[in-house]
């Protein structure tokens, strides 16, 4: 295995070059690369079309939120969304990091035209965290209700949320109203049995 991931590491400098690898790690039998943001698309299309390389698969696309990474030790970039490329010709797999380069406005360009079945993933990275996909044929939301008041899996969302939506029977209709939750907090019940795991 270690051949096949250094032969894969190998190739990825060739086809790719010091520009568009930002880092390069192997850990855990698969290897990972970071490419800069304004960078990606171009070596999309390198990753899929390289015959070394020849990624036809992006089997995954997530969303991270490093804000509270490390117990607030990082002092990166915030947002970035993590593919996961499988290439069948070669049976191997690659872990591609894109940092965006804003984080008060999270923006990478779409790869739907390079791995179509892109698109429902890159889709749920805007949901949920409020990642840009540029070029995307159809971005909106697709987990949560389109009037949602910001992206759930941010590390600074509320664990109440903000709204909460309830059907109203006067009014006959769903409504949303700001949330009623009250704190509180959870104290769990110990019981204690004399005779616990004796005779």
């Amino acid at each position: 295995m270690a051949n096949k991931l250094e032969t894969l590491m190998d190739s990825l400098r060739v086809a790719l070059g010091d520009e568009r690898i930002a880092s390069m790690k192997c850990e855990l039998n698969e290897v990972t690369i970071e490419v800069p943001a304004a960078k990606w698309h171009e070596t999309a299309l390198l990753l899929r079309d390289t015959p070394a390389l020849h990624f036809e698969s992006c089997i995954d696309c997530c969303g991270m939120d490093y804000s509270a990474y490390g117990d607030g030790a990082w002092q990166g970039l915030r947002f970035a969304a993590v593919y996961h490329l499988t290439s069948y010709k070669h049976n191997i797999r690659l872990r591609v990091r894109v940092f965006c380069a804003d984080d008060d406005f999270p923006l990478l360009d779409s790869v739907v035209d390079v791995w179509n079945g892109i698109n429902w993933f890159e889709r749920e990275a805007f949901d949920l965290y409020g990642i840009l996909f540029q070029g995307h044929p159809d971005l909106r939301r697709i987990l949560t209700d389109y009037g949602f008041v910001g992206h759930p899996f941010r590390k600074d969302f509320p664990l109440s949320g903000y709204v909460e939506m309830r059907y109203d029977a006067e009014q006959k209709r769903v409504i949303y109203q700001p949330v009623t939750i009250e704190p509180r907090e959870i104290t769990p019940r110990i019981i204690r049995e004399e005779n616990y795991g004796g005779c």
